[in-house]
């Protein structure tokens, strides 16, 4: 089990625990970075710092999410269904 970290720019964060086998996939913004961490003995280690270039699997669902690529009036990202609780 790791934790997958993403940090972009204009407020952008995601953050989810990702179990053996399992695949996920988001969109968001250029230019994001996603950290990998996982629990040592001493605590949380980061495991590696990748960019989201180059992990991009299918560019054009990037370009057909309009609210990742153009941020909000208040320079926010819109929100999106699958970052609401519910």
């Amino acid at each position: 089990m790791v934790i997958l970290r993403c940090c972009g720019p204009q407020q952008f964060y995601l953050e989810r625990v990702i179990f053996p086998f399992e695949v996920l996939t988001f969109p968001c913004p250029p230019h994001t970075e996603v950290e990998v961490w996982t629990h040592g003995l001493g605590g949380p280690e980061l495991l590696e710092t990748l960019r989201i270039e180059d992990l991009v699997i299918e560019p054009a669902v990037v370009a057909r999410s309009p609210a990742f690529l153009e941020p909000a009036a208040d320079g926010a990202f819109q929100d999106s269904p699958w970052l609401q609780a519910g």
